[in-house]
């Protein structure tokens, strides 16, 4: 029996959406249509500048603030900020 081959997939990282209020919605839409995304959920950008969409992994961040720098994609993951 021959083994199973499985080919390397590279994933891509996280959108990151530069954006000018600190109170964003995601639905997960983007190049598809909104009903193929999910819930729409209102984030709000607290103190790091930075929040990121627990549904789909998207990371808003606010122009000019702490996290608007070429590395906001190595900070962590900040899970608070969700409301529905």
């Amino acid at each position: 029996m021959r083994p199973l081959l499985i080919p390397y997939v590279m994933i891509q990282p996280p959108e990151i959406i530069r954006v000018s209020k600190p109170r964003v919605s995601c639905d997960g839409s983007g190049d598809i249509p909104a009903a193929l995304g999910h819930p729409r959920v209102f984030l709000e950008i607290d103190e790091h500048g930075y929040v990121d969409c627990g549904y789909c992994d998207r990371r808003f961040v606010l122009i000019g603030g702490v996290a608007d720098t070429p590395d906001v994609v190595t900070k962590p993951d900040i899970a608070s900020g969700a409301s529905l």
